[in-house]
């Protein structure tokens, strides 16, 4: 059985709302550790990348808030996730906002030729200073990790791209910027909104994810946004959007990946306990994640 390195990241400065800092705490203290130590991997918990202050002075080259900060955080936590890849070892990474992605990418992306990407998010994440209406980061890691925006967040741990276009598959959308539109047509980027989901299910959509991963990738990272599920069953984050992925639909699509054995790292992120109401989304993450690895109801 594959040992599981939890890796935390306290990181706060790609958004403005204060608080999402906390969320590998929360996940941590509503039982992420003995949930999978239950399903028999052995976890290996290597504490919290530390993160830096917020800037005070804006950055005036750019409208990037914090970007040295979340940079360094980046490579930061690109080094861990990377030894941890070398050990042979599975890497569950705890966010913090969405803007930790960027450095996990940059770890993960070293060690496979074809990522696939399951972007699970209301989100696309796919701005960049130019098209960003407000200049926070956690909506523009996945535009970095694929090389797009400002060199700071696309030349993280020395290289880019770290995933491609035609490896990305997102779930969940619900809000999308035009810019970051214009960027799915231009690319070519498969997105699965609410729209789909609702239309052809979550089954079918899992199907045709994991048949096309299969087909074209050789690992495959998972990156859940908790605002990807509806905000009923995931109150505490920070960008909520009504109209999302419910919690079951959330368990099937986690169940059906470990089914197919594809995921190779994961991510989960936007946990904020002060938006929350007494721990709930920190126990919906913790009970997704035991579903992406193998928990069954029989």
């Amino acid at each position: 059985m594959k040992k599981i390195s939890i890796i935390g990241v306290p990181m706060d400065l790609g958004q403005t709302r204060r608080g999402v800092d906390m969320g590998p705490s929360a996940i941590r203290y509503a039982g992420v550790v003995e949930r999978l130590e239950n399903l028999n991997y052995e976890v290996e918990d290597i504490g919290d990348i530390e993160i830096g202050r917020a800037e005070r002075v804006p950055n005036t080259e750019s409208n990037l808030k914090n970007l040295k900060a979340v940079a360094e955080g980046s490579e930061k936590l690109a080094a861990v996730v990377d030894k941890v890849i070398q050990n042979g070892d599975f890497p569950l990474v705890l966010g913090g906002d969405h803007s930790i992605a960027i450095g996990t990418l940059a770890g993960v992306g070293k060690h496979y030729k074809n990522l696939g990407v399951i972007w699970y998010d209301a989100h696309g994440d796919l701005n960049t200073a130019d098209t960003s209406p407000s200049g926070n980061i956690h909506g523009m890691p996945l535009a970095a990790s694929m090389g797009l925006g400002h060199p700071t967040l696309t030349g993280i741990a020395g290289y880019n791209p770290k995933v491609k276009a035609e490896n990305i598959i997102i779930i969940g959308a619900r809000s999308l910027d035009e810019g970051e539109k214009e960027l799915i047509r231009e690319k070519g980027i498969k997105v699965y909104s609410m729209h789909e989901i609702d239309r052809l299910g979550m089954t079918r959509v899992m199907e045709e994810t994991i048949a096309y991963f299969k087909e074209n990738t050789d690992g495959v990272h998972l990156s859940l946004d908790l605002d990807g599920l509806d905000p009923h069953d995931a109150p505490g984050v920070g960008t909520p959007v009504i109209g999302g992925i419910s919690y079951r639909e959330s368990h099937l699509a986690m169940e059906m990946l470990a089914e197919a054995e594809i995921i190779t790292s994961a991510e989960f992120v936007e946990v904020n306990p002060i938006l929350d109401e007494k721990n709930k989304t920190a126990t919906v993450a913790v009970a997704l994640m035991g579903s992406l690895l193998g928990e069954k109801l029989k």
